[in-house]
Order: structure tokens, then C-alpha cells, then sequence
């Protein structure tokens, strides 16, 4: 990646740290403070692709400490503009057990305390301060992104589900049995720690971003027994990365080359007053 641009981009979690070939670090500075970790510029599936583990190589950034800002703000200041992020969540459904591919096109916000926006009135670095906008989140994931996906896993025999809501809780700890059952009742699909903010942030920077959740347990209010752990989630998600691996390079491969999805045109119209971003 000579010019150090891509357009594609890859926020990744356990097990997916090795997507890329022939790997170039870089160290983004934002005006938002530090990403999880150096972005890594590579290609994958013959695509020129931006890698940022989510969590640090290390998993050592747990999902209400992860500087999402910082780490949307990398990706687009290196060029890139559209997104795909895979990640594991908790089935709602008795249906959705682990193993199931869900792209979902909705999200429940139920998180609390985190930087959910570029657009707070807060100076920047360099003393200016960002306009006040109102970027619509009424359908939050990129429509052609979901397509790709929709289509690569189906190519490799991984009958996806095709929609959802996607409820992002907190963290670090898992549900109750009670708030468990709520989401489920509440017709929600999966449940994940990692998902907002950043498909708004993205959208406030005209990104594409699209959601890959990978199941890894029965959520609480769904399983019996003692209910989920986190040695059962990283080992489900391992038995599973290397054909979801398969999928994001096959995604990579179906992106379109130019965009005129409505993502592409989610700041039309609008100043932001961010470099870089917007009329």
C-alpha cells in the first residue's frame, strides 16, 4: 500500500489479527486520542484493506474503554470508506444458536456513557469546533454492504440471516437472566458490546459499515444451566474464525468500487466543520 490509502477497512476482534498479508504498520494520531492499536495496512482477498483490532492486539481493551472515535476517525483519515465488522454476539432467539451468521440491519442502543458522537461542540486540537449536525440513523448499516455479505456467505454454504437488531449492551459483564429475556421479548435478534457507537460514528463520516455477528452462545434468558462464559465465547469463535475469515474476504471481494449507497450520501448538504469530512 505505497500511497498509505485503502478504501476497504476491517475493525476486527479475537482471532482475525492475522487477515492481512505483507503487513505495514502505521500509528494514527486523531484529534480523539489513541485507537486500540496500529492500524495494519495489507491486502486480503486481492483487495487493498485497513485493519484496527478492536479490542488491541492483545485483547486488552475492554469494550466500554475502546476509543471508538479514535478509531473511525484512523480508518477515514487513511482513506478508507467502507467498513466491515465482524464480531461475536449472544443468540436471542433458540434458533440462533452458536455457529448462526446474522447481518442485522438494526441496532438497539443500551449502552451508557460513551463518546457517540464527532458532533459534542467540543474544540478540536487545532481550536476549531465541529458544526452542529444531525445525521440520520434511521437505517444504520451500509445496504450494499449487507448485500456483499449476504451473498459471500451464502456462496460458502453459510445460510446467514438476513436482518435483525443487534442490542449493544455495556460491558464487560454479560446479561442478566431478566434483562436476557427482556431483549428476547423485545423481539431483538443478538446481543453484542461492540456495535455503538461505532455504526454512527461511521455514518457521521460517511462511511459504509456493515455487521457481521457471529454467535457464539445462547444468551442467558434463552439457554439454561449456568449461563455464558467468556471461555465459551472465545472458543466458539475460534472453531468458527477461519470460516468467517473466508466470508470477510469474499465481502471484500463483492464491495463495489465506487459508492452511491445511502451512506455515501448521509452528509450532503451538510458542513460539519471536521477536516476532511462533509461539504
Amino acid at each position: 500500500m505505497t500511497d498509505g490509502t485503502s478504501a476497504l477497512g476491517v475493525i476486527g476482534g479475537s482471532g482475525l489479527y492475522a487477515l492481512l498479508d505483507e503487513v505495514t504498520e502505521v500509528v494514527v494520531d486523531t484529534p480523539y486520542g489513541t485507537p486500540s492499536d496500529s492500524v495494519l495496512l495489507g491486502e486480503a482477498a486481492g483487495r487493498r484493506v485497513a485493519f484496527l483490532p478492536r479490542h488491541g492486539r492483545e485483547h486488552s481493551v475492554p469494550p466500554h474503554r475502546i476509543n471508538y472515535r479514535a478509531n473511525l476517525w484512523a480508518l477515514h483519515s487513511l482513506g478508507v470508506r467502507q467498513v466491515l465488522a465482524p464480531s461475536a454476539v449472544g443468540g436471542l432467539r433458540a434458533e440462533y444458536g452458536p455457529g448462526t451468521l446474522v447481518v442485522p440491519d438494526q441496532f438497539v442502543d443500551r449502552t451508557s456513557g460513551r463518546a457517540g458522537t464527532y458532533y459534542d461542540g467540543l474544540p478540536l486540537a487545532d481550536g476549531s469546533v465541529p458544526g452542529v449536525v444531525h445525521v440520520s440513523s434511521a437505517d444504520p448499516y451500509c445496504p450494499d454492504g449487507r448485500a456483499a455479505a449476504l451473498d459471500a456467505a451464502k456462496g460458502l454454504d453459510w445460510e446467514p440471516v438476513d436482518g435483525g437488531t443487534l442490542v449493544v449492551i455495556e460491558g464487560p459483564r454479560f446479561s442478566t437472566r431478566a434483562e436476557s429475556r427482556w431483549f428476547s421479548a423485545n423481539g431483538w435478534s443478538v446481543v453484542g458490546m461492540t456495535g455503538h457507537p461505532e455504526a454512527v460514528l461511521a455514518r457521521e463520516l460517511g462511511l459504509c459499515y456493515t455487521s457481521l455477528a457471529l454467535v457464539t452462545d445462547l444468551d442467558a434468558g434463552v439457554k439454561t444451566g449456568d449461563g455464558v462464559s467468556q471461555a465459551e465465547v472465545f472458543a466458539e469463535f475460534g472453531r468458527n474464525v477461519d470460516r468467517l475469515r473466508t466470508v470477510l474476504f469474499e465481502t471484500l471481494t463483492r464491495l463495489p468500487d465506487a459508492r452511491d449507497c445511502l451512506c455515501s450520501h448521509a452528509l450532503d448538504g451538510l458542513t460539519t466543520g471536521l477536516p476532511g469530512v462533509g461539504a
